[in-house]
């Protein structure tokens, strides 16, 4: 059967239409079972569950909690392209709809994330859109984007089960993107310049601090003399990560933030072990580092301060996002057909206040992270809600599809043009040695015995 390329989408765009409560409800599930990463076991038995309802073969286990489906196959040899959607929620304590147990919710959005990945896949499934395909589609459910629980996630680094803190590092790490050339990811959005679907953009790149203060316990009121403050350690550390900020220039976008995790263990006892998480931002992984010097001493000089000992550790972080102007251009003109010209924007290349592991995975390969209205609120805060599932879910399920409709045509071979002509910042092997050389783990005595 002949048919055209605008034809071919016309019926990708039925099919997601026809299957737009299906796709919505899933992403409403997701929402009502909210985990952290690595941790996101019931998360990813719905996505096995959904795989097999739709007959798509998958691998788990990829970086603890991903699920990988088996390619949708095109009609012959070319490039593969996934489609991401993130399995993990955030901690937002207050939040209406976190878990009872964990706190876990998602106040992120990664519920549509799957959303939209499931919709585009069945629509590529159901219009068998893969018999016109030169390459092939697969959907890929990813761990941890969120670079949150530092402890718990360094205990699993120091234990063997992983090598990098966030779900696409890692996935990179132990080769599950080995396979695949390029990918994209659509993230829902309250940001009202945004509209109803947007493209373009970048991110901070961040490394990850995680710091043991130790003191010496002794009665607080009896003998306070005779312990070692950890709390004032970290109180004078934390106070010089703040004075650090008048040496920060405003178009390096630093951004250093934390919190206290640990702050003792009783009020009549002088605390002996203080925990810190903290997270240092910029335009750039040098001047990330440059930065992290300057938290570094300061984490010491609260340590020296009070005659404590410290233990910093710096985790590589994301690194800054690349998006693919040319598969930018095309999900344009794709998104332009879903919502209208006047409902989408493109965005310069400056760097939001975010980080994602997105920015690693587009070091080593063309991506794009295209963004979608229907939700409000403030991002990762109380009051984020997804008031309209179709403008969060439905609508970038189409513009992903007939995007890749357009990248993988057999008379075009679009994707396999820009993956000849894109230069990757690094290759696996120098993205792995350069994260790799990004992890620290220090430990410094001013405590006498």
């Amino acid at each position: 059967m002949n048919i055209s390329k605008e034809e071919l989408k016309s019926k990708v765009v039925a099919e997601i239409e026809k299957s737009k409560e299906r796709i919505i409800n899933f992403s409403k599930d997701i929402a009502e079972n909210a985990e952290t990463g690595y941790r996101e076991v019931k998360t990813s038995n719905k996505i096995k569950e959904i795989f097999d309802s739709i007959n798509l073969k998958y691998t788990d286990g990829h970086a603890i909690t991903g699920i990988k489906s088996e390619p949708i196959i095109g009609k012959s040899d070319g490039p593969t392209i996934a489609v991401i959607g993130e399995l993990d929620g955030l901690i937002v304590k207050d939040h209406p709809l976190a878990d009872p147990k964990t706190n876990a919710v998602h106040a992120c959005g990664h519920n549509c994330q799957l959303g939209s990945m499931l919709g585009a896949g069945i629509g590529l499934l159901n219009s068998k859109a893969n018999e016109y395909l030169n390459g092939n589609v697969v959907l890929f459910a990813v761990p941890a984007e969120e670079t949150i629980e530092n402890e718990f996630r360094i205990n699993l680094i120091d234990d063997g089960k992983l090598g990098f803190m966030s779900g696409k590092q890692e996935l990179i790490r132990i080769g599950s993107f080995d396979d695949i050339d390029s990918a994209m990811l659509s993230h829902a959005t309250t940001n009202a310049t945004d509209k109803d679907l947007s493209i373009g953009g970048t991110s901070l790149g961040h490394v990850v601090k995680y710091v043991e203060f130790h003191g010496r316990a002794s009665h607080a009121a009896g003998a306070p003399y005779a312990g070692v403050n950890a709390l004032k350690a970290a109180n004078i550390a934390m106070m010089a990560m703040d004075l650090q900020r008048e040496s920060f220039k405003d178009e390096d976008k630093v951004r250093v933030h934390g919190i206290l995790t640990e702050g003792g263990t009783a009020t009549n006892s002088i605390p002996s072990i203080v925990k810190l998480e903290w997270r240092i931002r910029g335009r750039t992984i040098d001047i990330v580092n440059e930065v992290n010097k300057k938290i570094d001493r300061s984490l010491k000089a609260g340590a020296m301060a009070m005659g404590a000992n410290v233990r910093i550790r710096s985790i590589a972080g994301n690194l800054p996002m690349l998006q693919n102007k040319d598969i930018n251009n095309i999900y344009f003109v794709n998104a332009a057909n879903i919502v209208g010209n006047n409902n989408v924007v493109i965005h310069p290349d400056d760097t939001s206040g975010g980080s994602t592991d997105m920015g690693d995975l587009s070091q080593i390969m063309p991506v794009i992270h295209p963004r979608s209205g229907g939700a409000i609120g403030a991002g990762h805060g109380n009051d984020y809600f997804i008031d309209d599932y179709y403008k969060s879910v439905i609508n970038p399920a189409k513009a992903m599809a007939t995007t890749i409709i357009d990248l993988l045509w057999h008379e075009e071979n679009k994707l396999k043009q820009i993956i000849s002509e894109h230069v990757p910042v690094y290759t696996k092997k120098e993205y792995i040695d350069l994260q790799k050389s990004r992890m620290g783990n220090e430990f410094h005595e001013y405590m006498k015995s």
